[in-house]
């Protein structure tokens, strides 16, 4: 098979939910399992079919730790990182050492059928993104809500502790909410703060900004 007609096998390659969770063979569970967060393309279903056969066997959080591991290595070996990103590579060859791999560690049965499923449909190389949509599914499941706050200089521990104490304060989040505050430094900003919460919500309240919309003002104006 030529790797043009790999590539296209794998591409028409939509496997539902339901059998993604099949797939993991689960012990037998009739409950139901609602996912804490919504997930969209290939790795949002595999992350969700993981959560759902995680959730049934009790291995949410070992999974979690297993796959941090694993993304840790991927990211460190650019050998095993070759591996899994090579689409020419046979997919049983690919299988045999992936699974040789996890045997060098304690990794729980979910864990190696999420290996051994993304094997068998030729989906290896999106491993990264399913564990980061994995962790998403996990911080949701916490009631985490990741919160970036990106400023021109550093800020000091008693500038961000302020502020996760106004923001736990404000009517965007309940009491139920757990803020994880990580800041990130963007000179480009001039000064200011621009706050992203979550996936979807941005305050922007940079210097920045302000010049970008005064300068849109005075050109609208003119």
């Amino acid at each position: 098979m030529s790797l043009l007609n790999l590539t296209n096998l794998t591409r028409k390659t939509v496997i539902s939910l339901p059998k993604l969770v099949r797939n993991f063979a689960v012990p037998a569970n009739s409950k139901s399992v609602k996912p804490p967060l919504t997930l969209h393309g290939i790795e949002g279903r595999y992350a969700t079919a993981l959560y759902t056969a995680a959730t049934k066997s009790n291995t949410l959080s070992n999974v979690e730790n297993e796959l941090k591991q694993i993304k840790t290595v991927i990211n460190k070996d650019s050998k095993i990182r070759a591996l899994l990103e090579d689409p020419s590579l046979n997919r049983n060859d690919k299988k045999r050492t992936v699974q040789e791999l996890l045997k060098q560690g304690k990794y729980c049965d979910t864990t190696k059928n999420l290996f051994d499923l993304l094997a068998d449909t030729g989906r290896l190389n999106e491993s990264s993104k399913i564990i980061d949509a994995y962790i998403s599914l996990m911080t949701a499941h916490r009631g985490e809500i990741p919160v970036t706050i990106t400023s021109a200089k550093e800020l000091d521990q008693k500038t961000v502790t302020q502020l996760k104490v106004a923001l736990s304060k404000s009517k965007l989040f309940d009491s139920s909410h757990k803020l994880l505050i990580s800041n990130k430094v963007n000179p480009s900003i001039l000064g200011g703060l621009m706050i992203e919460l979550g996936e979807d919500k941005t305050i922007d309240l940079s210097v920045a900004s302000r010049i970008a919309k005064l300068n849109k003002l005075l050109t609208d104006i003119i």
